[in-house]
């Protein structure tokens, strides 16, 4: 049977530290699931990219690294629940057999402390922060260094910088 790993996240947007999270996991796991928080969220700052963005950013940041389709790697949607033990089940069951969680956020660490699967914390990259990239975009500060080129790609191509400053 093999090892796998949920990480979840809303990756808004996808950045270098996430994709060094997902180099070490391929490492260690034998499939890797990627579950993208809040696929309907009405576009706000804090989510100014939708589900099939940011599964487009991820996608190509893995192709580019050549990690798809060397990997089992899975991505899919991870909807929003106002309890937080009722959404870990959901995301437990959508999943399924799931060993290990990843996350680098204290409140989704909480949500599985009693739900048997192992959590593997995950430290952020000082400097790197979706809310800092976010922000950076939005005040016409240098952001392109921190994530992966092909996440650059997908913002232009969506209007993305726009987005964030309108």
């Amino acid at each position: 049977m093999s090892h796998t790993c949920l990480f979840i996240g809303r990756f808004q947007p996808f950045h270098k530290g996430h994709l060094m999270v997902l180099k070490g996991m391929v490492k260690v796991c034998g499939r890797v699931v990627i579950g993208i928080e809040n696929p309907n969220a009405p576009f706000s700052f804090e989510n100014p990219f939708s589900f099939e963005e940011r599964k487009e950013m991820i996608q190509r940041s893995l192709q580019d690294e050549d990690l798809i389709p060397k990997f089992n790697i899975d991505l899919i949607a991870i909807p929003d629940h106002a309890l937080d033990k009722t959404w870990a089940d959901q995301c437990l069951q959508t999943v399924q057999d799931v060993d290990t969680i990843w996350t680098g956020n204290e409140d989704v660490k909480k949500c599985f402390e009693d739900k048997n699967v192992k959590i593997q914390m995950i430290k952020e990259v000082p400097g790197i922060s979706s809310t800092i990239i976010r922000e950076a975009i939005k005040n016409s500060e240098d952001w392109k260094k921190k994530v992966p080129d092909a996440v650059v790609q997908v913002i232009v191509e969506v209007g993305g910088v726009q987005r964030m400053r309108d």
